[in-house]
């Protein structure tokens, strides 16, 4: 396992609802299906409290229904659902990069260049995991650097992780991720920000039109 003990990661109730947000959205976890406290906290490996916390999160946005014997149902999700949800994470992803760049210091500057390298280093070994929270810090670094709880606040609950396509493997989703984040960071150490802020509404686009491929193959 690489080391990620300097990267502050989502608290634990945002990471389960990232963990099924993304399943759900990407057809992973099919309408219908049942999900009860035990099965994902064993799933998740973390206690009954933070996906309790999850389970209420995605209630809140329409992607699960509750029931009283501690599980939940998903919902359905729209096409218009799917693309709301990544507009909204567009503007506000793009939004932090721009504010953490007026504040670009040697500090931040570090932290991008560590969990960039520690994407590199997952996807060279094809540990999916540890990529995962690679691309997961690499994020947050920018939420943190705009100095914003509430911006923060509103990309957690927005946050899905690696949005893949059924046709395309995790290996091949991590290259194309690792890249786009290497570009962003290269722009941002030679200090073209407003390049580096359209670089993050691609790579969030693409994740989205990932995503969008599933519910097309859902449909047909």
């Amino acid at each position: 396992m690489l080391n990620f003990r300097k990267i502050q990661m989502l608290p634990a109730r945002e990471q389960v609802a990232s963990i099924l947000r993304s399943a759900i959205l990407t057809d992973e976890i099919k309408k219908g299906h049942s999900l009860t406290l035990d099965s994902v906290s064993e799933m998740v490996g973390m206690s009954r409290t933070p996906v309790r916390e999850a389970f209420h999160i995605l209630a809140g946005e329409g992607l699960l229904e509750l029931r009283q014997n501690r599980c939940a149902i998903v919902k359905g999700i729209s096409i218009d659902a799917i693309k709301d949800h990544y507009e909204m994470r567009i503007l506000l992803e793009v939004e932090a990069v721009r504010r953490a760049c007026a504040r670009m210091d040697e500090q931040v500057l570090s932290a991008l260049k560590e969990v960039c390298a520690q994407g590199e280093e997952a996807r060279k070994v094809n540990d999916t995991h540890a990529f995962n929270m690679a691309n997961q810090a690499f994020h947050l670094v920018f939420w943190e650097a705009a100095q914003s709880e509430k911006l923060k606040s509103f990309l957690s609950l927005l946050w899905n992780g690696l949005s893949m396509n059924h046709r395309a493997r995790a290996q091949d989703y991590a290259n194309a991720s690792q890249h786009e984040h290497e570009e962003i960071l290269n722009n941002i150490i030679a200090k073209n920000y407003e390049s580096a802020c359209d670089l993050m509404g691609k790579h969030i686009t693409r994740s989205m039109n990932s995503t969008l491929m599933n519910y097309d193959a859902q449909e047909g």
